[in-house]
Formats: structure tokens, C-alpha cells, sequence
């Protein structure tokens, strides 16, 4: 345990000079804010353009507070997700291809330590990013939209990041055993593959991951939450944590 307290503390302290715990909070509080303020002056961006049919402002209504909350967190689940698999794909193909990987498993480590290390660095950074992130999206979401509940908001966007750690998990993974750029496309397409079989198969596949983002918006609607997508999330992180330790320091950069 000590050994993997040093290992995480190095992993943050990696974060904190590459700025990573910096960048990606602010990402995520722009993309938070946006969604609210658009859509509350949406109304005056249409007004002011020249495309507008004719009656269309007569018909135009501000959706209310939950479905703006949903809105914003969706922002999360592309360009979110497109930015946390920036900042993982190098966590191991980085340290493999400077050679750092060779020197840290000449120690007395585990390579489930150093893979676990690095994702719950990966983690902290998410955990920050989106909540910093929810709580201005909901703050300017309350002001501009009305009453939300905070305790829906908090089960929206822990199931939402639950998501979100399942693209960094997968990302963490695929970059034990190929070059930063190639595990985050591997690892985006994948997310995206099962987004897109979850939207053609919903009924079938309620059970998959993908799920989570619908459910994270009907939490918001007062919505119920089911298990099955929360244990094949868990389930697919501790198997992408297991494969990334088995196949960390074996593999060489390929060419």
C-alpha cells in the first residue's frame, strides 16, 4: 500500500507539472457553463440572424432546468471524453518509449501497482474536471432556468463519470501495448461502437456501459436507475486495469 501511495503521489505530481490538472478542469468548466448560457440567450442569437423563418421566434421555447443539466452533461460524453483520452493515452505508452517503464520495473513494484497508480491519477483529474464542471453548469443552469435538485445532479454526474472512466479505462489499456495516439482513437471508437449499438438495440443491450448517459439524464427527469449498467461498467474497468497490469513492461513500443 505504501508502495502504491508513492506511485500516485508521483502520478500527481506528473499531472500537476505537465498541467494536466489544470487544462482539463478548465475544458470541462467552459464546457459546463456553455450549455446554459447558449440556451438561455438562444432566443436573442436566432433574433439577431437574418436565416430565421418567419415565425419560428413565436413557437420558441426555453427548455426547462433538468433538460438543460442533461444537456450540458452531455457535452462530456464527445468532447469530454475526446480530452481525457488526450490526457491518458500517454500514461504508459509515454513512460515505454523514454524508457521510464524499464527503469520503474527494475524496482521492487508490481506493474498492478504502477497501472493502478496511474488510474487513480486519471481518476482525480475526471472526479475534479466534471465535478468543478457540473457545479458551474448547475449553478448557471439554477440562475438562468430555475430550482434544480443538487441531489439529482450529484447521481447524474457520478453515473455520468462512471462513463466517462470506463473511455479512460479503456484508453489506459490500449496504451500498454500501442504508441498514445493510436490507443486514443482505439479507445474513442470503441466508446463510440457501444453508444452506437446501445442507440439501434436499446432493449437488448440496456445492459451495456452505454447506458449510463441516458440514465444519467433521466435521473435529472426524476428518473429511476438500473444496476446492470453500472456492474458491466464496473466490470469492464477492472478488466481493462487487469489487462493494461498483465501486458505493461512486456510489450515494446511497436515500430
Amino acid at each position: 500500500m505504501k508502495k502504491l501511495r508513492v506511485l500516485y503521489l508521483r502520478e500527481m505530481l506528473e499531472a500537476v507539472r505537465s498541467y494536466k490538472l489544470i487544462w482539463i478542469p478548465v475544458v470541462f468548466i467552459i464546457l459546463g457553463i456553455m450549455q446554459p448560457l447558449v440556451t438561455f440567450y438562444m432566443a436573442d442569437i436566432l433574433a439577431a440572424s437574418s436565416n430565421v423563418p418567419a415565425g419560428f421566434m413565436d413557437s420558441y421555447e426555453l427548455p426547462g432546468a433538468a433538460e438543460v443539466m442533461a444537456q450540458a452533461l452531455g457535452q462530456y460524453g464527445t468532447i469530454g471524453m475526446l480530452v481525457l483520452a488526450l490526457g491518458t493515452m500517454n500514461s504508459l505508452a509515454g513512460e515505454r518509449s523514454s524508457g521510464t517503464s524499464e527503469l520503474l520495473m527494475a524496482k521492487p513494484v508490481s506493474s498492478i501497482s504502477v497501472v493502478a497508480a496511474k488510474w487513480a491519477a486519471n481518476l482525480t483529474v475526471l472526479v475534479i474536471a466534471l465535478g468543478l464542471g457540473a457545479a458551474g453548469a448547475a449553478y448557471y443552469t439554477e440562475q438562468l432556468m430555475g430550482a434544480l435538485s443538487w441531489s439529482a445532479v450529484a447521481a447524474a454526474s457520478g453515473l455520468y463519470s462512471l462513463w466517462l472512466l470506463c473511455a479512460l479505462s479503456l484508453t489506459l489499456f490500449f496504451s500498454s501495448w500501442l504508441r498514445g495516439p493510436a490507443a486514443a482513437c482505439l479507445a474513442l471508437l470503441l466508446a463510440a461502437g457501444m453508444s452506437l449499438v446501445y442507440s439501434l438495440l436499446p432493449s437488448q443491450t440496456g445492459w451495456m456501459p452505454a447506458a449510463l448517459p441516458g440514465m444519467s439524464a433521466g435521473v435529472l427527469a426524476a428518473g429511476g436507475i438500473s444496476v446492470g449498467p453500472i456492474v458491466s461498467a464496473v466490470v469492464l474497468i477492472v478488466l481493462c486495469i487487469a489487462g493494461a497490469s498483465l501486458l505493461a513492461g512486456r510489450n515494446k513500443l511497436p515500430v
